[in-house]
C-alpha cells in the first residue's frame, strides 16, 4: 500500500500544474492533500474524482482557506471530516478514514506565525490532538497520522536551526510537543529509514525563493504507531516534485 501526503497550496492551482498527471504517475492507494483552499463543489469533476478515485473533503467555512481531502482507491470502512471539535473542524483541518488494518488521520496543522492568538490556537490544537490520540494508541489501535504538521522536530530538519529557533514552527514548545507526540507511541517513518540524512526538506518559502538554494524545513510527515512499523517498507521525500511550496512525502506498507 502506497500513501502520499502533500500540501498542495491550493488544489485548483495544483490541478493546473499537473496534479492529475502526478497521481497517475505515482498511483498511490491513498492520497492525502492539505491546504486545498476549496470546497468540493468549486472544483472540476475530473479533480473531485482524481484519476478515478473517490474522496472525502473537509473544507473551511471561510472560502479559499485551509482544507484537506483524502482520495482512495478502495473505500474505507468509516470516514469523518473532523474529530468533533468545531473550532478545528470549521477550519477544515482533519479527515479521518478507517481501514481493516489501521486508522488514517489526514491533518493540516494550524500555522501559529501570524500573532499570539493563532500561536495559542495552534498550541491548544496540539494538546487536543494528543488527548484525542492517546486512548486509541493505548488501546493498541494501529494509526497513521499524515500531513503538514507545521512543526520541524529536530535541528537536522531546518536549514538554520539557530536563526530559526524563535520562529513559529521551530519554537521550543512546538519541538517539545513533537517529542510528546512520538512518546505516545508514534514513529517518524522518514527518520526511521534516514536517521542522519541532512538537507532533506518538504517546504521552502516562496517569498524568499528558498527552494532554489534548498533553504527549507521538514514539516510534512507520515508517522505510524509502533505496531505498524514492521509493515512499513520505505519512506521518501519527493523533493524533485514541484507545483507547490511543499513537496510530497510517501510511505509504502505491506499489509
Amino acid at each position: 500500500m502506497k500513501i502520499i501526503t502533500w500540501n498542495v497550496n491550493g488544489i485548483r492551482a495544483a490541478y493546473k500544474k499537473g496534479l492529475i498527471e502526478f497521481i497517475e504517475r505515482e498511483n498511490p492507494d491513498l492520497l492525502c492533500l492539505q491546504e486545498t483552499k476549496a470546497h468540493r463543489e468549486q472544483c472540476e469533476p475530473a479533480l473531485v474524482n482524481a484519476a478515478g478515485r473517490e474522496s472525502l473533503w473537509s473544507s473551511a467555512v471561510r472560502k479559499g482557506y485551509s482544507g484537506v481531502a483524502t482520495f482512495w482507491k478502495e473505500a474505507p470502512l468509516e470516514s469523518a471530516p473532523g474529530f468533533g471539535l468545531h473550532e478545528y473542524d470549521s477550519e477544515g483541518r482533519i479527515v479521518i478514514t478507517r481501514y481493516p488494518n489501521f486508522r488514517l488521520y489526514n491533518i493540516y496543522f494550524p500555522n501559529g506565525g501570524s500573532g499570539q492568538e493563532r500561536h495559542d490556537f495552534k498550541q491548544k490544537f496540539l494538546v487536543e490532538l494528543n488527548n484525542h490520540l492517546k486512548p486509541l494508541v493505548d488501546a493498541g489501535e494501529p494509526i497513521i497520522v499524515v500531513g503538514d504538521y507545521n512543526v520541524a522536530h529536530k535541528e537536522i530538519d531546518v536549514y538554520d536551526p539557530v536563526g530559526l529557533s524563535t520562529e513559529s514552527g521551530f519554537l521550543p514548545e512546538e519541538r517539545s510537543w513533537f517529542d510528546s507526540f512520538l512518546a505516545l507511541g508514534f514513529i517518524d517513518t522518514f527518520r526511521h529509514f534516514h536517521p542522519n540524512e541532512k538537507q532533506r526538506f518538504t517546504w521552502w518559502s516562496m517569498q524568499q525563493r528558498a527552494r532554489a538554494v534548498n533553504r527549507g524545513w521538514r514539516i510534512d510527515y507520515i508517522c505510524v504507531t509502533k505496531n505498524l512499523l514492521p509493515h512499513v517498507k520505505d519512506a521518501q521525500i519527493l523533493d524533485s516534485v514541484e507545483g507547490s511550496d511543499h513537496c510530497p512525502v510517501v510511505c509504502t506498507l505491506e499489509l
